[in-house]
């Protein structure tokens, strides 16, 4: 009995002294996916953000790739669990199981391809239909703006697409925002997951998590 009262009052302790953490002294565990066809480079992305540097070789993932990376974002510590979902078809009933807990999410297609950017509706319905939270911030991508000469999407298109979006979740306390990216010259890689990061943290203090 006094073990068990013991325990309890440490368990106590530990409670409190969390509640008194500051943000920047807190850690803070994020789940995202990168979303969106095969070949549009999530992949590539992801690996350009761990500093793994950049391939010409498509590196097709198979179901779901997984990564985990320590960063500050505003000035706070996160670790980042990042979940690079397969594009194909084929794996559209694996993918579904990796959805769920998700804060945020990076939607990329590529620009010299029209057809990734017309299918990002069905990605996005994919992720509210299994993340299990509803809508959550999202960062559109713009990928391979280094291939601008073979550029099939304009920015004013995908501007109009998130300003759709916004419209469509303006109840909700989420983030959406658009970038272009390179894998190739890192442009803008770094300030994809810094936006998608400020963008949870805002996301966490309107539900009173933060």
């Amino acid at each position: 009995m006094f073990l068990f009262k013991k325990r309890k009052e440490e368990k106590k302790k530990q409670e409190q002294t969390k509640q008194k953490q500051t943000p920047e002294e807190k850690e803070y565990l994020f789940k995202i996916s990168l979303l969106g066809d095969g070949a549009v480079g999530k992949t590539s992305l992801r690996r350009r953000y761990m500093g793994q540097g950049f391939t010409t070789q498509h590196l097709m993932t198979i179901g779901a790739d997984f990564a985990i990376l320590e960063k500050e974002v505003d000035g706070i510590k996160v670790t980042w669990q990042i979940w690079d979902l397969a594009g194909q078809e084929s794996f559209k009933n694996v993918r579904n199981m990796y959805y769920r807990g998700c804060f945020g999410a990076l939607l990329v297609f590529d620009i010299t391809n029209k057809q990734s950017f017309l299918n990002l509706d069905n990605w996005l319905k994919e992720l509210l239909k299994h993340n299990g939270r509803g809508p959550i911030p999202l960062i559109i991508l713009g990928n391979k703006v280094d291939l601008e000469e073979q550029r099939q999407v304009s920015q004013e298109e995908v501007n109009q697409y998130v300003e759709n979006l916004k419209k469509r979740f303006s109840k909700e306390s989420i983030e959406i925002k658009y970038l272009e990216t390179s894998a190739k010259t890192g442009l803008n890689v770094e300030e994809a997951f810094e936006t998608l990061g400020s963008a949870i943290f805002s996301y966490l203090k309107a539900k009173g998590r933060f």
